[in-house]
Order: structure tokens, then C-alpha cells, then sequence
């Protein structure tokens, strides 16, 4: 993995196009562009405001740092979790990298046509716009798979992939992924973006994805509170 990240240098415009497509995917006001990055005014209880950095400089990060004392303000910075940690005071807890990934899509292991699955599964896709939606239903009807990606300029930002845990190992995630592909294909978009945590990077990996960058995240947390993966 290592290795991996060490021919990637960090794109601005993959990371503008990873912010903008979340920010539309999640339905949340445009991004502000800063001259360090990006601003997303989430509005959620535990996520109320992220600022994006695609350049790890030590003196920007803990400068903005040191100016934030709002409890649930993330800061996510293209770079490893120790450069972080390095630098910012103790009111921020750094949490474990993502992965920024990036894949040409026509042609792409994840855009073959449409996917087999198994018989008790159905398929749903949802044209919303800029917003495609996919769900793998099981025969009771139940959501056993679903995911989404959003339209923006030549990209196509995959987010919220997920396979219920009595459904994983059947080909559901990849299934997703294949069907959203092929949409997004469809409407002329040739570059995927997507962030994965750990446990995604075996499953895009293995359908033609590359890891772009690390992203680690830092967040002030209310004491006696918890943060989920944001």
C-alpha cells in the first residue's frame, strides 16, 4: 500500500471534484472554496461543518486549527494520519485515514454491462437528476444493497455504498458499483471518484480502482461523546 500512495501526487481539481459531488450526493449547500481548500456547511448534529485540504502544509492546518472551537468541525487533510497529529492541539481528535480512489470508468472492471445476481434479488435504479440511486432488494422486499453517485462536470462521485452485513459476499457491492457505473457511463461521465474506508479497499480494488491519497480526518468531540466514521 505503501508503495501504492507513494506515485500519487494529491490533484486539486480530483479532490474539488470529490468535495463538490459529496456536498451534492449528501444534499447539502455548495462547497465554499477558501484559498486553503474547501468549506461544506453540513448542518448535522454530530457533522456541522468540514473543511477540506488537499495540500498538507503543517503551518495552514494547525493555524485553522487553532481558530475552530465548535464542537463536530472536521478538518480532512490529503495526508496521513501522523502528519497530523503532530500539529494540532489536544481539543482535536484524529480519526483513521480513508482513501481517496479514482478510476477511468468506460472500459472499467466495475462497468461490464449488467451485473448477474441471484435470483431472490431485484434491482431498483433511480434517475434523480444530477443523483443516480441504485438498490439490491432481497424477496422479502427489504434493502439488502444500495448506494449513489453524483454528476458533476466529467466525474461521477460514488457515495454511500453499502451491503447489509446478512447479505455481504454474495457480489451486491460489486453489483452496485457495475449498475452506477454504467449510468454514469450512459451520461457521458469518464472519471470515478469515490472514498473508501479500510474494509472497501479489497472490494474497489479488486474492480480496477487505485488509491489517490490518504484523507485523515480531525475532529473536536464534545467530552463524554463519540464520533461515528464520518
Amino acid at each position: 500500500m505503501q508503495k501504492s500512495l507513494a506515485v500519487h501526487r494529491v490533484d486539486p481539481l480530483i479532490v474539488e471534484a470529490w468535495v463538490m459531488g459529496w456536498a451534492l450526493s449528501r444534499r447539502t449547500p455548495a462547497p465554499t472554496a477558501l484559498p486553503i481548500g474547501f468549506r461544506v456547511d453540513v448542518g448535522l448534529p454530530q457533522q456541522k461543518v468540514r473543511y477540506v485540504l488537499p495540500e498538507f502544509q503543517p503551518e495552514v492546518v494547525a493555524d485553522l486549527a487553532s481558530r475552530i472551537h465548535t464542537p463536530w468541525t472536521f478538518i480532512k487533510v490529503c495526508t496521513e494520519p501522523r502528519a497530523i497529529a503532530k500539529i494540532l492541539p489536544q481539543t482535536w481528535t484524529v480519526q483513521a485515514p480513508v482513501f481517496l480512489m479514482t478510476a477511468a470508468l468506460a472500459g472499467n472492471e466495475c462497468s461490464r454491462g449488467e451485473p448477474v445476481l441471484s435470483k431472490e434479488y431485484a434491482v431498483r435504479v433511480f434517475d434523480e437528476g444530477p443523483i443516480i440511486r441504485v438498490q439490491v432488494e432481497d424477496a422479502a422486499g427489504d434493502i439488502a444493497a444500495s448506494g449513489q453517485c453524483a454528476l458533476d462536470g466529467e466525474s461521477c462521485i460514488f457515495d454511500q455504498i453499502i451491503t447489509h452485513e446478512s447479505h455481504r459476499r454474495r457480489g451486491l457491492g460489486s453489483a452496485v458499483m457495475t449498475l452506477l457505473s454504467d449510468e454514469a457511463v450512459a451520461r457521458g461521465k469518464t472519471q470515478g471518484i469515490l472514498v473508501a474506508t479500510t474494509d472497501g479497499l479489497a472490494l474497489y480494488s479488486a474492480i480496477g480502482w487505485t488509491v489517490h491519497s490518504p484523507v485523515t480526518s480531525a475532529v473536536i468531540i464534545p467530552a463524554g461523546e463519540s464520533a461515528a466514521g464520518q
